[in-house]
């Protein structure tokens, strides 16, 4: 058995998950087996961390409840001081049968004593509502108590679908069974999960949802030149300041060949950059009659005026692969579904949440499945940003948490956008998660409290880690 998040880990939602263990119950597995397993790696994970301290374990009436009995039972043969604190409810089938299986001390979960170790195991997936009152109360006081404390599955109170708040407290450690929750890496689930562990327990899953990988990146041929390795035109604004961050990110990101086109300077941004004066959208237009251009990056600094928009309209007519960015999402609004589904040329669009909204609208779903459904409307690839960020319309739906919440400062979309660009033209649409991870990368290398312009400065070094 092993504890560990392996690259490509399925992500399950909650039905997807029942629907596993249904076809593994279906194979001959007993409920019982898979209970024992599941109990059994809670109780690895909390042998790594309980150090001999005294042991609480919290016990749902649910299959939840029926690993914590397990995981009690195992962890108190191993001479551990082991509590039970139960929460009443009806128990039936395995999870009776491992409550039977316990002899140890067992309180009522609201008289429950604090103790040095907590494992929380009252609900796993598939809340369906909030935990209140009495119940919550004991929680979160005795979670607040723990030296440490570990969830099973999931910390109780969490959406298991869109990691919305249903009254979880923070632990420091869960154990993910069988596969990766999506409250594992969305909403509040990225701060109440503490460090997440991934425990085996031999369910065959067939993913349609992946958390990001670190990718496999190849050096340039030995036969490589600028343009081979890939040419991005960077379409400049009314902040050209934006677009700079997009250009230079771009550079940095591998592209063999950047392109400003706009009115800016020509002295501003590194050397490396080259400047074409585009002064309007016939320019525009002009300039990416060129076969060697290999993406396209607008949006950055665009600015909402009618001339943002002629120039918008260029490059949405061009044949050009293109990530659309900030304000190129926002003057497409509404619009956005229909203008992507008549462009046969690749679109990347990287759209936060304001952004997402306005252009595809605003439901009860979970972010996956809302990117999900846009990414098919309009045949482009979305990549949802924010602190979890999910990128639809390629093979399979892959979910990101962000590398450090540093990340949300003025300007590190704006890279994101460049770096996005560089990728696509390096590698093609494979090359749009590539950039997302070596987003995230450079930023936790960058560390506390940095500028844009610091991160840019740290992604070769995050490429470098890919080779």
């Amino acid at each position: 058995m092993t504890l560990r998040i392996p690259p490509g880990t399925p992500v399950l939602t909650a039905q997807a998950m029942r629907d596993a263990e249904q076809a593994c119950f279906d194979k001959g597995v007993a409920q019982g087996e898979l209970m024992e397993r599941a109990g059994a790696a809670v109780a690895q994970a909390a042998l790594r961390f309980a150090m001999d301290r005294s042991i609480l374990v919290l016990a749902g009436p649910g299959n939840n409840g029926g690993d914590a009995y397990v995981a009690a039972r195992l962890l108190a043969e191993r001479g551990h001081d082991v509590t039970v604190a139960a929460l009443g409810g009806k128990r039936d089938g395995a999870a009776e049968e491992m409550r039977q299986r316990w002899t140890g001390n067992t309180v009522p979960l609201e008289q429950a004593e604090p103790r040095a170790v907590l494992i929380d195991g009252l609900f796993g997936t598939g809340m369906s509502r909030p935990i209140e009152g009495a119940v919550k109360a004991a929680l979160h006081r005795l979670v607040a108590a723990a030296q440490f404390s570990l969830a099973i599955d999931l910390p109780s109170g969490l959406d298991t679908d869109s990691g919305g708040d249903m009254g979880a407290a923070r632990v420091d450690v869960t154990v993910a069974l069988g596969s990766l929750k999506p409250a594992h890496l969305l909403g509040y689930g990225l701060e109440r999960c503490g460090h997440v562990l991934l425990a085996d327990i031999g369910i065959p899953i067939s993913p349609e949802v992946v958390k990001l990988a670190r990718p496999r990146l190849t050096p340039p041929a030995p036969d490589a030149h600028k343009y081979s390795r890939g040419m991005v035109v960077v379409v400049e604004g009314e902040m050209p300041g934006a677009s700079r961050l997009a250009a230079r990110a771009a550079l940095h990101g591998g592209a063999g060949y950047v392109l400003l086109a706009g009115t800016g300077s020509a002295d501003a941004g590194p050397d490396a950059l080259v400047h074409a004066r585009v002064d309007d959208a016939k320019a525009l237009h002009d300039l990416l009659d060129d076969a060697r251009v290999g993406a396209v990056v607008i949006g950055p600094g665009l600015g909402r005026s009618e001339a943002a928009r002629a120039k918008l309209e260029a490059v949405l007519a061009a044949p050009h692969p293109t990530v659309f960015d900030g304000d190129a999402l926002t003057l497409l609004g509404e619009g956005a579904t229909q203008c992507f589904a008549k462009r046969d040329a690749v679109s990347i669009l990287t759209p936060h949440a304001g952004e997402f909204a306005r252009m595809f609208g605003k439901n009860g779903r979970g972010k996956i499945e809302r990117t999900r459904d846009a990414a098919a409307d309009c045949g482009a690839v979305i990549v949802h940003k924010g602190p979890d960020t999910v990128i639809g319309g390629l093979t399979q739906l892959t979910v990101a948490n962000a590398g450090t919440a540093w990340l949300s400062t003025a300007g590190t979309g704006d890279i994101l956008a460049g770096l996005v660009g560089a990728r696509l033209a390096v590698e093609g649409r494979c090359g749009v998660c590539h950039a997302v991870w070596l987003h995230g990368r450079a930023a936790e290398l960058a560390g506390a409290a940095f500028a844009a312009d610091r991160l840019i400065r740290h992604i070769p070094q995050a490429i470098e880690e890919c080779l």
